[in-house]
């Protein structure tokens, strides 16, 4: 790994290549997220029109925030703290709030890591353990669980989480997801180990290994039956829902989150290019690739759920027709022919059809069954794997892929909290960063060690839901504020041209100035009403319900709203902190207010560049 020199006489690391930069943004940026959840919210609103206001958001939201970061993290070669501290100490609170939402998000993300581990090494046995009930304590018969269940939902549910019913009842610790997550964080720390230049080099197999796997799937799942079906439900348009202005605010807050913007680690790794580097045309690059690679998801996806649910289909008719044909013994009804013959008994033998209590089969009923985040990974996908020819070799690929996507991804999170450390200078300077990162994963292990409980996974729908929602929204505001109107459109522009040789132009700066900061705000305040309206509830497991097992939503109770909001509020409690510290600090000094007022109002590149060397948080 190259080094140079830092503006301030310290030497920064710099990238090998710009490869390096581009693959480690992409694959922070690409997360579990673009293979999961976008195809949900396509499945829920309306298939192809859930992408006009998600390429709306994407255009004038999305990639302007994405410019920003990019640009003022290689313009002052500085982490998140330093960039805010530096343009005004009233602000220094935003990179406080970054590092906190990184370290909350990547203790969960990790657990899911962990889940995957688990399924991939569960993935190498003949058959694959969730495609039959196990057997009972008596050994005289299968699970009860199990079988009033499916054998999918007794693997996830039981198996690998052995979850409690309720959020109230914790369980005790799974030893086997605490040895998974334990592995998960070394392989983290492994690639982390020497910072950019480690990292540096994993990005080359995490960043690519995904679209291979994809690529596979996507050959292999156009053949299967039912495909057809799956993509055809994924691009015909119900105009319908865009009247619905949830479908708009699913889309905003996606295209927020899925470019990873406002987490800290943008800026970090956009602080190790070449200062004349081209910026802009990185945002384009990372923006476009990212929403493609959602888009390249969601049709292998929806492939193999049209093929689920054409499985289902077809296995709903082959258990009718067994019935009728039991009963009516003299009529031959197959698969083709049932509904033909069907409505010839229905209308011949109404009172005997009806007695058969036979089961409503549509293929448009299979295809609307939903599935988001958790339930996509280790539940819908994995009952189609066990359908598919070498079932094992798609499931390794497929959790290999998870894996792949969702540590690129904690490359982020992780350098967004080493930001905070190194930044406010927490550990001395002769302590390597080796062992700094060695006690931040450990640390992170223990914290992470309440989402291997019994009730851990409803503790990851908790953090997933709300850690990313509103912190991001409200850090995100306050830098196009920092940057546009405290640094100033003009001075920003001009570093613009200096690194990229022209200025932005009217789209940027209306982008900027206007409208990203609008659409911020609108969203925010939107999710604030909807989630004011109704009291947040949860999917719980429910193994006695109705004599058959299945989820049950149920409304958190009031001690865990109480934590929701907590997680909302403390990441960015600091933002308003700082600032009425510095403001004491400059009450108490105001000689110290006038430097900064002269250095803030005549900063010049080179002054700027002396400025960001001394200054400090404090």
């Amino acid at each position: 790994m190259g080094q140079t020199k830092d503006s301030g006489s310290e030497e920064r690391p710099k990238w090998d290549n710009k490869a390096q930069y581009l693959l480690t943004c992409i694959g922070f940026a690409v997360g579990l997220g673009n293979v999961w959840r976008f195809p949900y919210l396509c499945q829920i609103y309306g298939g192809g029109a859930f992408l006009i206001p998600y390429l709306i958001a994407l255009v004038f939201e999305g990639l302007p925030l994405l410019y920003l970061e990019l640009a003022i993290g290689q313009r002052l070669r500085m982490g998140s703290i330093g960039v805010w501290n530096s343009i005004t100490p009233l602000l220094g609170g935003l990179g406080i709030a970054s590092s906190i939402v990184s370290f909350l998000i990547s203790i969960f993300y990790n657990t899911i890591l962990a889940w995957v581990l688990w399924y991939f090494f569960h993935s190498f046995q003949n058959p694959l353990p969730w495609s039959q009930c196990p057997l009972n304590d008596n050994l005289t018969g299968y699970n009860v669980e199990c079988e009033k269940s499916t054998p999918v939902n007794y693997f996830w549910y039981r198996e690998t989480l052995n979850i409690t019913p309720d959020i109230e009842t914790s369980g005790s610790l799974q030893w086997w997801m605490v040895i998974c997550l334990a592995s998960s964080w070394c392989v983290v720390y492994i690639c982390f180990i020497k910072g950019i230049e480690s990292m540096g080099k994993a990005v080359y197999v995490t960043a690519t290994f995904p679209y291979l796997v994809l690529t596979i799937f996507l050959i292999r799942a156009i053949f299967l039956p039912g495909a057809t079906d799956g993509l055809v439900y994924l691009f015909t348009p119900d105009w319908e829902t865009l009247k619905n202005p949830q479908v708009w605010l699913d889309a905003a807050t996606q295209i927020f989150f899925s470019l990873s913007v406002a987490f800290g680690g943008l800026i970090a790794f956009s602080s190790y290019n070449a200062e004349r580097n081209n910026c802009e045309r990185d945002a384009l690059l990372v923006g476009i690739i990212n929403s493609a690679t959602s888009l390249y998801a969601s049709i292998s996806i929806f492939c193999i759920l049209g093929f689920k649910a054409t499985t289902g289909y077809n296995a709903c008719l082959k258990e009718n027709i067994m019935f009728l044909t039991n009963y009516f013994s003299d009529q031959n009804i197959t698969v083709e022919n049932y509904k033909q013959w069907f409505d010839h008994l229905n209308e011949t033998f109404p009172d005997k059809v009806f007695s058969l209590n036979l089961r409503e089969c549509d293929l448009q009923t299979f295809l609307d069954q939903s599935a988001s985040g958790t339930g996509l990974a280790f539940i819908v996908f994995t009952e189609a794997v066990i359908e598919m020819p070498a079932s094992q070799v798609w499931a390794i690929l497929f959790f290999v892929m998870l894996f792949s996507l969702g540590l690129s991804s904690m490359f982020g999170n992780i350098e967004g909290v080493l930001t905070l450390i190194n930044d406010l200078k927490f550990v001395p300077r002769w302590i390597p960063n080796e062992l700094v990162t060695a006690i931040l994963c450990l640390i992170s292990f223990l914290v992470a060690l309440i989402f291997t409980l019994g009730s851990g996974n409803y503790w990851v729908e908790v953090f997933n839901s709300y850690v990313g929602s509103v912190p991001l929204l409200i850090i995100a505001f306050f830098e196009i504020i920092a940057v546009i109107y405290i640094r100033g459109m003009k001075t920003f522009s001009e570093d613009i041209y200096f690194m990229t040789g022209r200025r932005p132009n009217i789209f940027w700066k209306a982008c900027w100035m206007v409208i990203s900061p609008v659409m911020l705000l609108v969203v925010l305040v939107a999710y604030v009403i909807i989630q004011a309206q109704t009291h947040p509830t949860y999917h719980t497991w429910n193994p006695d319900y109705e004599r058959n097992p299945q989820t049950q939503v149920k409304p958190y109770p009031d001690w865990v709203f109480a934590i929701i909001l907590l997680l909302c509020v403390v990441p960015v409690i600091s933002i308003p902190l700082v600032a009425f510290y510095k403001l004491i600090c400059r009450v108490r000094n105001p000689s110290a207010t006038a430097v900064f007022r002269l250095t803030h109002r005549n900063r010049s590149s080179k002054d700027m560049e002396s400025y960001n060397a001394t200054m400090t948080l404090t």
